[in-house]
């Protein structure tokens, strides 16, 4: 099974996002885990070979479960760790192989263009305390089927 890491920077009621040249989607910025790493390394790694600037703080917002089916079929199936930073250090660039950089009011999660299940993941990680767990299920062209969530309000 594939691990996920992303992180979200929250600062001054905006975040920052990177949009996917692909489906001009919204994402945080990360990427996969390499063997041996933990999820806060390969956070901090993937945020800053992305970004160009580093999270600072960050702490673990979210645990999730993503699948993928074709009908009854699971055809893909990976563990996303989603972390939150509320400030960074260094500027970020605006541009990236990975796609663009931008500041977006919290508020524009609710509309910007992005799978739904990172729309509930991100604005929980953006506006929440705790910690949220769950598992989203995906057409393969990424139609949210189904969408299960716990939280833990114990620290943050």
């Amino acid at each position: 099974m594939q691990r996920i890491v992303n992180l979200l920077v929250v600062k001054d009621g905006k975040t920052l996002l990177l949009k996917k040249p692909r489906r001009g989607w919204y994402v945080a910025p990360g990427g996969k885990m390499d063997a041996g790493e933990s999820i806060m390394e390969t956070a901090v790694r993937e945020f800053t070979e992305e970004t160009g600037a580093k999270p600072l703080d960050p702490h673990l917002k979210g645990v999730f479960t993503m699948v993928i089916r074709n009908g009854e079929d699971v055809v893909d199936e990976w563990m996303l760790y989603t972390f939150v930073s509320h400030d960074l250090q260094g500027t970020p660039l605006t541009e990236t192989v990975e796609g663009e950089l931008g500041w977006h009011p919290v508020g524009d999660l609710n509309t910007l263009p992005m799978a739904e299940g990172d729309r509930t993941n991100l604005l929980f990680a953006s506006l929440r305390s705790g910690i949220q767990y769950g598992t989203f299920t995906y057409t393969e062209e990424f139609e949210l089927l189904e969408e299960k969530i716990q939280m833990s309000t114990e620290g943050d």
